[in-house]
């Protein structure tokens, strides 16, 4: 259970630091918001699952 927490828990991690980079390139891109938004959206999505696959073993192992 542990090796499921510890590899979810870096996921997220690589899911924030790829928004983290991802959405300013996206906005500064031509056409920005209007072009970019399903690729915003679907990060955005992403990383609400990842912190869902954390939170809830989280709980478990704690």
């Amino acid at each position: 259970m542990t090796i499921a927490f510890q590899l979810a828990l870096f996921g997220l991690i690589a899911i924030s630091f790829l928004l983290v980079i991802g959405v300013p390139v996206a906005f500064a891109s031509p056409g920005g918001w209007s072009n970019n938004k399903n690729i915003v959206s679907s990060g955005a999505s992403l990383w609400i699952g990842s912190v869902s696959s954390v939170g809830i073993p989280n709980s478990l192992i704690s």
